[in-house]
């Protein structure tokens, strides 16, 4: 077995979580109720979650304009993530093409695919239950997303799948917690954290063994991708468009919201395990910093 640098076998980690996923694995197809009616007067969200929560604009929204704000900041949330988990499998495939199919890790990677094929379905129909748009990415960050799914290897794939997963998870946990939130956002909510809890610790070890094994000029590029990253996930969660179901310009939905300190603070909230994990392997540092910077995921 290949040892990972925190000593636990590359094999055995992989071996567990294959058994995990056998007792804790869900079907959103038939454990969510998809036809229940929204309960009236129920959040999306926290509504302290909302990224205009505490701004001019959200005291001046009634408290119709205010639930419906959050449908679609849930809407392009669940974008953001069909999106990425897209890019996430093919990543996956991609290692998987070169990897032992014997091997416990390369089944692990084929069943956390399965898993994600699950959530962007599920996802899908979250949306579709809403009766919101899809929130779609900008051209360049189709681009980037395109580019990083055919490229991305070593540190710059495996800390890119955590920010993703890790950022969700935050807000996830503390939505399906909450019973003032919409029942249908807090199953979906408790089915995903169940599972990407699998995905992050086996992202979690490999990442530790990448970053041992690459050189300082890899490790170099690995964190100006990783910032790229960074970037993208965070400025895709709300989508502009988003704004405008309640009347608000997008620019001006978008200005408010980077001005907005409880925004800023739920968003340094939400990667604050990740942000720590990742700097902890020096993976936010150099000219990549200044990206986690903009992305307002960490101070100076």
């Amino acid at each position: 077995m290949e040892p990972t640098p925190a000593g636990f076998p590359r094999e055995a980690v992989a071996d567990r979580l294959l058994d995990a996923s056998v007792r804790t694995s869900h079907d959103p197809m038939v454990e969510v109720d998809w036809s229940a009616p929204p309960v009236p007067g129920a959040y999306w969200l926290p509504a302290r979650r909302s990224s205009l929560y505490g701004t001019s604009l959200w005291d001046g929204l009634t408290e119709a304009q205010r639930i419906e704000l959050t449908r679609h900041e849930v809407a392009s949330a669940a974008s953001a993530g069909v999106w990425f988990e897209t890019i996430l499998m093919q990543m996956l495939i991609r290692h998987y093409y070169d990897a032992d199919p014997t091997s416990r890790h390369a089944q692990y990677a084929l069943t956390e695919v399965a898993d994600e094929c699950r959530h962007s379905i599920m996802f899908g129909r979250l949306i579709e239950a809403m009766g919101t748009p899809v929130y779609r990415a900008d051209p360049i960050d189709h681009l980037l997303g395109r580019w990083l799914k055919a490229t991305a290897t070593g540190p710059q794939m495996w800390a890119s799948i955590l920010i993703a997963e890790e950022i969700l998870d935050a807000f996830q946990r503390e939505a399906m917690a909450d019973e003032s939130v919409q029942p249908l956002t807090r199953m979906v909510s408790r089915i995903h954290v169940v599972e990407e809890a699998r995905h992050v610790r086996f992202a979690r070890a490999e990442l530790a063994r990448q970053v041992e094994a690459a050189g300082p000029v890899a490790l170099g590029y690995a964190r100006l991708v990783i910032g790229r990253a960074a970037y993208s996930i965070t400025r895709r969660l709300v989508h502009p468009r988003a704004y405008a179901a309640v009347g608000i310009p997008p620019a001006v939905g978008v200005a408010a919201a980077r001005g907005n300190p409880h925004w800023r603070a739920t968003l340094c909230w939400s990667a604050r395990r990740i942000v720590e994990h990742l700097g902890e392997l020096g993976l936010i540092a150099g000219p990549g910093r200044l990206l986690w910077r903009r992305a307002g995921l960490v101070e100076g």
